[in-house]
């Protein structure tokens, strides 16, 4: 009876573990409990016996829930401990779920992150489709690709590039297909190691340095400064016409530098990126190029490649992608190239140079099983006389919607820049906190924008809109900021 008015008085929430006895053998049953957070467990010898031979007895004692817990002994990588918070992107989709869930028919514009929203064109798609019907037969199946993207593909980026500039000399093996420029960013960090030095724009991609972190190239973060010590913040502002003071900037080994730049949309000129590669060969410092919205310039006073810079290829790596040349955000397919001319200052037995790309290849070739054969089936098409008037056309589509939102913006006085040569509109708002300028936007206009503080101490003060966009939604949207701020 004792046992039974033990187990009567548990619930369905926590686990009570019970050994029973019957004179003959013992029995371990499980049960649910109420108790909770603690767990109720009984083992063992029991501790009290009713009488009768076939009596059932239980020994019960309690463990917190910490007791419970099992932990390897396996250490936390501490260089992820000194990441801050949340990356900025899912933040950002938090807090629309949350304005989602307080306010449940409010109609909700996202021109946050930069995700493109417009189908990708036919002539594309019929690729994919064609490689991904013909794996179905013995003639067009195929398995595992070579790591470093298939043959035609890698040709037809290296045509690009000539068709760019006949001076930018990249050739088909320098060429390395992947599943995207944020990956390639991670393989690249993986390739420079823990040791290097790192400089980055300010305000830049946040995914530069998170990786930094990750890899143990940053010392703590500075709150008073907001800043990672032991990395290089370039400031790009409007006073210097976003471009960084390289006279006062110090010597790093690598240098991340993105044109036209996420966020502010700033895309530097032929002369801007002379300096930065003068200045590289200078020091002897690594460029990673990050050139994945090149097909939005239009200025022809801004370069679409770093290797249309004289000496770029002694002293750049370029990483690209398809996500906003053509809407491939989901299909995932990108590109790095890296010059043969390109050299460690050591690594051969005697000391001397050593090829960066052998070491790329060598990361490729280990951590990476190459891009999806069906993608690149759709990036051959995007290369193609026919898909590339298709990419141009969508390209079109959204510089309109950013014409749409600038216009609506200056006509309530406020000040943009970027949206002529990028996606994106940098948005000042000058004494006043980025997140608290995002919150206004959301909580009155319900839109979401990116506060610009998320992308580095340089952003605070700024918010950047998307014009990636369906044209409905735009509009409104135009609507919407003309009717909060005018």
């Amino acid at each position: 009876m004792a046992a039974q008015t033990l187990l009567s008085s548990a619930a369905a929430s926590s686990s009570l573990s019970s050994s029973f006895e019957d004179g003959e053998s013992t029995k371990n049953v499980s049960f649910l409990s109420a108790f909770s957070p603690a767990a109720l467990h009984c083992n063992g010898r029991s501790n009290r016996r009713i009488s009768s031979k076939k009596t059932q007895v239980v020994r019960c004692s309690v463990k917190t829930q910490e007791e419970q817990i099992y932990a390897t002994q396996v250490k936390r990588n501490p260089n992820f401990a000194k990441l801050q918070a949340g990356y900025l992107f899912p933040e950002i989709g938090r807090r629309r779920a949350a304005h989602i869930a307080k306010h449940p028919d409010a109609k909700v514009i996202s021109l946050g992150i930069g995700d493109t929203t417009e189908p990708i064109p036919s002539v594309i798609t019929d690729g994919m489709k064609n490689k991904a019907h013909g794996l179905s037969t013995l003639e067009g199946y195929s398995g595992y690709g070579a790591e470093q993207g298939e043959g035609p593909l890698r040709t037809a980026i290296q045509q690009l590039y000539s068709k760019i500039s006949p001076h930018t000399g990249v050739k088909p093996n320098e060429v390395f297909v992947s599943d995207g420029a944020k990956c390639d960013i991670a393989r690249l960090q993986m390739m420079f190691g823990s040791d290097v030095t790192i400089a980055v724009q300010d305000p830049s991609y946040p995914a530069y340095v998170d990786s930094s972190v990750m890899m143990g190239q940053t010392g703590l973060y500075q709150t008073h400064s907001q800043q990672y010590s032991k990395i290089h913040y370039m400031k790009c502002s409007p006073e210097n016409d976003f471009f960084p003071d390289l006279s006062s900037t110090p010597r790093t080994d690598i240098i991340f530098f993105c044109s036209p730049n996420n966020p502010t949309g700033a895309a530097a000129t032929f002369q801007q990126l002379e300096e930065l590669v003068s200045f590289a060969k200078r020091n002897g410092s690594i460029i990673v190029y990050d050139s994945a919205y090149s097909i939005y310039i239009t200025d022809d006073s801004r370069p679409k490649s770093i290797y249309e810079i004289p000496g770029a290829r002694k002293v750049a790596i370029e990483i690209s992608s398809f996500s906003k040349f053509a809407g491939f955000t989901g299909v995932r397919l990108g590109w790095t190239v890296v010059p043969e001319e390109l050299m460690y200052a050591d690594g051969s037995p005697l000391g001397e140079p050593f090829p960066v790309i052998k070491d790329f290849n060598r990361v490729m070739t280990t951590s990476f099983n190459g891009a999806s054969n069906i993608a690149q089936a759709g990036g051959l098409a995007c290369l193609s006389e026919e898909g590339w008037k298709a990419m141009e056309d969508l390209v079109g589509f959204y510089r309109e919607n950013v014409s749409i939102l600038v216009t609506a913006l200056k006509s309530v006085g406020l000040t943009t820049y970027g949206g002529e040569n990028a996606p994106y509109v940098w948005v000042h708002f000058p004494g006043q906190s980025s997140w608290d300028v995002f919150a206004k936007i959301l909580e009155e206009a319900n839109i979401v924008t990116t506060p610009g503080s998320g992308f580095g101490p340089g952003g605070e003060g700024f918010v950047r809109i998307s014009a990636f966009g369906h044209r409905e939604n735009i509009l409104e949207a135009a609507e919407r900021l003309k009717k909060l701020f005018g």
